[in-house]
């Protein structure tokens, strides 16, 4: 059990071992649940993305980034950035999630985790620099209750499909990795929202060959709604007090559940303690994965401590290794 010293009015632990974690199950799906998301990677698919590339805002680590807009389900024109290699044509492609911090720049998530590498870095509908939407909250305690309703207004199946049309952007703007000139599967990258997003999103699109999901959200619902949290699962769990019919919404955007259904190879890194995204909703995700997967135990999540700079660097290292491996067998 992992242990800090910290001001928070709960455990970020709660109570769990590892191995407690490790037997952390996932909800029984909805009878609907898999025709549910088929038919909404269905519609996305179907969406003409019209991607535009700006100009060069800043090369760094091998590549150029510009900014770009492309057009994701429903008309909604979102923005973010484009990675492509300084020298010489893509070799792999990647897609990657923000937090729910939203995304205001590449940031880190720039040097990508292989060279000669393309990547698209979109805000998600609601979130970030270039994703801000009209009526649509910014900030993660009230975007994640926008929609949240009814299962065909929740704003997170948007989101997820803002990621899938964020993939065909990128493979319109970059024609050789797309699938039908024989280019190699994306790889997947998201942390915490965007890993729970990644959970949710990968299961139906084959065009994704791998996938990293670090502290991923959105795992187990049942369980979250009972554990406190300085996260948006706070927000959830408040909300449901007053409106316990969410509970019937919940279910079909369940991270843990989707992971059932998840077989594209896929590396979890998921804490011990994490004050944001509660441990025990991580590792349900990691559990419940129905294909080849990898796990990285990291100490904490959303909480800096002393050993935090060598985690994030075990951690991108795993990636490299895990990606340069699956990409390349794809």
């Amino acid at each position: 059990m992992a242990s800090f010293e910290h001001d928070f009015p709960f455990d970020p632990a709660y109570g769990y071992t590892l191995q407690d974690l490790l037997r952390v199950p996932a909800p029984a799906a909805p009878d609907d649940f898999d025709a549910f998301w088929q038919a909404r990677h269905e519609q996305a698919r179907q969406v003409a993305t019209e991607p535009e590339l700006g100009p060069v805002e800043e090369e760094r680590d091998g590549v150029r980034i510009h900014g770009v807009t492309f057009t994701s389900v429903g008309g909604v024109r979102l923005g973010g950035w484009v990675a492509l290699p300084v020298e010489g044509p893509a070799e792999y492609g990647f897609v990657i999630g923000h937090g729910y911090g939203g995304r205001h720049e590449p940031g880190p998530d720039v040097p990508l985790p292989l060279p000669r590498a393309a990547a698209i870095l979109p805000c998600v509908r609601g979130m970030g620099a270039r994703g801000l939407r009209p009526g649509v909250p910014d900030v993660s305690s009230g975007h994640v209750l926008h929609g949240i309703g009814s299962r065909d207004t929740y704003v997170i199946g948007d989101c997820v499909a803002d990621l899938w049309c964020a993939a065909s952007a990128l493979h319109e703007l970059v024609p050789e990795l797309a699938p039908g000139e024989g280019g190699p599967g994306l790889g997947y990258l998201g942390e915490s929202f965007g890993g729970g997003l990644g959970a949710l999103a990968l299961p139906w699109d084959d065009r994704f060959a791998a996938g990293q999901l670090t502290v991923p959200t959105f795992g187990n619902h049942p369980l979250r709604l009972t554990l406190p949290c300085i996260g948006s699962g706070e927000a959830v769990r408040e909300y449901r007090q007053g409106h316990p019919e969410v509970t019937e919404v919940l279910p079909y955007f369940d991270a843990a559940t989707a992971a059932t259904r998840l077989e594209t190879p896929t590396l979890v890194a998921a804490a011990l303690f994490d004050p944001s995204v509660p441990p025990p909703g991580q590792f349900a995700v990691h559990n419940a994965l129905a294909g080849e997967h990898e796990l990285l135990v990291l100490n904490a999540g959303h909480f800096e401590y002393e050993g935090t700079e060598a985690e994030v660097a075990e951690l991108r290292a795993a990636g490299r290794r895990f990606f340069g491996e699956r990409l390349k067998r794809a």
